[in-house]
């Protein structure tokens, strides 16, 4: 079989975003060398109906991003699905491509991001490639940015370079978390780091084939690192995950049971909290905290359908609802 290209899949999502644009809220550009510049937040309005886009632009086309209203507590929820999970979520959307430039390299301020999408599976720089054996060609590819700032000429240059790309054939989208588009892309995640935190533990990928989740959509916050709290907390404390798997009933059995985030020593507080606590070092958070609330894992070779974890809904309702005044 010819390998699945989660940069070619995305494409068609991707003109779909640059043809929408206006009623998207974004708005879109070239560089001076022909690189496409998709703003979806900073200058821009941005919208839910974009984040929505750009989640599936991250799943490479193999997954599902919907809204849908009511139920559970909260008015609007993210449902996500995926049958190709696997790829869809580590292989493209998973944020592991670190792009740093330094100030003596910006010529001012220092820049941070990680990448995530499918140009992630062209430059193939992170370990988890091997583990996949997988690497994407292609001669277009879109990478997502969670930022506030435009990145800098040197990080475009190592992005080319690294994903061996003609810059009319890069596309970068900025979602900053405390927009409405950004906020969206980030709780579409919610199955994401279900297959990020089943790698941790240690379960076989290749038995993993199916997926799909859900979690609440809280509004965006204005303030960086409360948005940053409102979208992990939805996933820690509101998201819901499926998983379809094959192999031995003990290791399915395991994986309900240690995936929740529930299991960390973190668990039962605001992510802004915890992470102003260790002062701002994701590394000195629990691991084990990234995860969903709720957990079923179900085994296709047995039939049998495992439970772990709950959500806290009254957490997130106390974290994000404002009361009327009398």
């Amino acid at each position: 079989m010819t390998p699945v290209s989660v940069n070619a899949g995305a494409r068609p999502l991707v003109e779909r975003l640059l043809r929408e644009a206006p009623s998207l809220g974004v708005a879109a550009r070239r560089d001076e060398r022909g690189v496409c510049i998709v703003d979806a937040g900073i200058e821009a309005p941005g919208s839910v109906a974009a984040g929505l886009l750009v989640g599936e632009i991250c799943m490479g086309g193999l997954g599902r991003v919907g809204l849908r209203s009511g139920g559970g507590g909260w008015p609007t929820w993210l449902d996500v699905r995926s049958s190709q999970p696997v790829l869809a979520c580590l292989g493209s959307q998973y944020a592991g491509w670190s792009l740093a430039a330094s100030k003596e390299e910006t010529g001012g301020k220092k820049f941070f991001a990680l990448g995530s999408g499918p140009a992630r599976a062209l430059a193939a720089k992170e370990k988890l490639f091997a583990e996949l054996a997988y690497q994407d060609a292609a001669q277009q590819g879109v990478l997502v940015l969670e930022v506030d700032r435009a990145p800098p000429a040197v990080v475009i240059d190592k992005v080319l370079r690294d994903c061996g790309l003609q810059p009319e054939g890069l596309t970068l989208i900025l979602t900053p978390t405390r927009s409405p588009a950004g906020t969206t892309q980030v709780v579409a995640r919610v199955l994401e780091v279900a297959l990020h935190q089943a790698h941790e533990l240690g379960f076989p990928l290749a038995d993993i084939v199916d997926g799909s989740g859900t979690a609440p959509l809280p509004a965006p916050s204005p303030d960086g690192v409360q948005a940053m709290g409102r979208t992990n907390d939805a996933i820690l404390y509101g998201g819901q995950v499926h998983l379809t798997v094959k192999g031995d009933d003990a290791a399915a059995c395991a994986l309900a049971r240690k995936l929740p985030s529930g299991n960390s020593r973190d668990h039962g507080r605001s992510f802004a909290e915890i992470f102003q606590e260790v002062e701002f070092d994701f590394y000195k958070i629990d691991p084990a905290l990234f995860a969903p609330a709720e957990v079923w894992v179900s085994n296709i070779d047995s039939g049998h359908t495992w439970h772990g974890g709950a959500t806290h809904l009254p957490l997130l309702r106390g974290l994000w609802l404002k009361e009327a005044a009398e």
